[in-house]
């Protein structure tokens, strides 16, 4: 029988349909072949060789001549570092300008060289990139969240092949997030606690959806996911801000986050998925209500009108990746 479970961070229902769960080979599709991907693409912008195909980059890290990473203004942003944050209101409308910042992590020169393949210290010198840049963006007055994501995948919204992130810095916090923040708040003056380690905790305590456990941080399956291997990354020590990530923790989580990429990509056969790494807002950044977490979101099934009619999703996972994970 199916399941109708409520997520304790939103609030929001999901239902477990255990009569159609799929196992991890039945998201194959095998009229799909995966792409090869070359070391070098002459046609891609964010290979060596073709630099002069982005807008001048931020900043370059790696010897002269030979960079390890590029971060470069996205080309079509949806946000720019022009102009003003003032609003305008008429009726029940208003609207100010697009202001903020938006950018491309290059990860890599490498066409080919995702994260489940990329050595533990290409990964970890990656975090660190996620990291500067949380900080340099959140130094602008005007910048209330700063949202660092991966889109890997046409399924999940890149149209480019070659390994990057991206970084978008927002003066505004986005309601689908503040909700979340108030019912954290909401959780934080009624028992005192944060929320998100309840939730951990209570995770570990069950010990069902657990995928795996370092020094550092808690890798599970969250209890009301609303996608097939929905996995989350939480951290065992107590931060509102992954800008205040310490040099261990980074360590740590390099190792767990390649893992974790790297039983996906062989378990669903290198699934489309988005990665988004959820902190407090800039001014909230060592308040006590909330845990940054990463969240990876294979993109396995389409949201069909039930989902977008009601805003139940409906969960169709029956294994857990727990049980290859390990």
């Amino acid at each position: 029988m199916s399941e109708l479970r409520q997520d304790p961070t939103t609030h929001d229902w999901v239902i477990i349909a255990k009569e159609r769960a799929k196992r991890p080979s039945e998201f194959k599709k095998d009229n799909i072949t995966r792409p090869y991907f070359p070391a070098h693409s002459e046609s891609c912008p964010f290979c060596p060789g073709n630099e002069h195909r982005t807008p001048e980059a931020k900043v370059v890290y790696g010897e002269p001549g030979r960079w390890k990473t590029r971060v470069v203004p996205n080309k079509f942003a949806a946000l720019r570092p022009e102009g003003n944050t003032e609003r305008e209101e008429w009726g029940l409308f208003r609207k100010s300008p697009g202001y903020g910042n938006h950018e491309v992590i290059i990860e890599t020169p490498r066409h080919d060289n995702f994260i489940p393949f990329m050595n533990d210290t290409e990964v970890e010198g990656l975090i660190r990139v996620y990291r500067d840049r949380y900080h340099a963006l959140k130094k602008d007055p005007a910048i209330r969240t700063v949202i660092i994501l991966k889109n890997h995948g046409r399924g999940a919204g890149t149209s480019l092949e070659h390994p990057h992130s991206q970084v978008v810095a927002s003066p505004i916090v986005p309601p689908f997030v503040r909700r979340r923040y108030e019912i954290a708040i909401q959780h934080y003056d009624n028992t005192g606690r944060c929320l998100y380690c309840d939730l951990r905790e209570n995770e570990l305590e069950a010990s069902e959806r657990i995928v795996a456990e370092t020094d550092y941080f808690v890798v599970v399956h969250p209890f009301a996911s609303r996608y097939p291997f929905e996995t989350w990354l939480m951290p065992k020590v107590h931060n509102s801000s992954f800008g205040n990530t310490s040099d261990e923790e980074i360590k740590d989580l390099s190792r767990v986050l390649k893992e974790v990429l790297l039983k996906l990509y062989v378990s669903l056969e290198n699934p489309d998925y988005n990665l988004v790494i959820h902190t407090a807002p800039v001014d909230d950044e060592h308040k006590s209500y909330f845990l940054w977490h990463i969240q990876i979101i294979p993109r396995l099934t389409l949201a069909a009108g039930f989902e977008l009619g009601s805003g139940i999703y409906i969960n169709i996972a029956l294994q857990r990746l727990s049980e290859i994970l390990k």
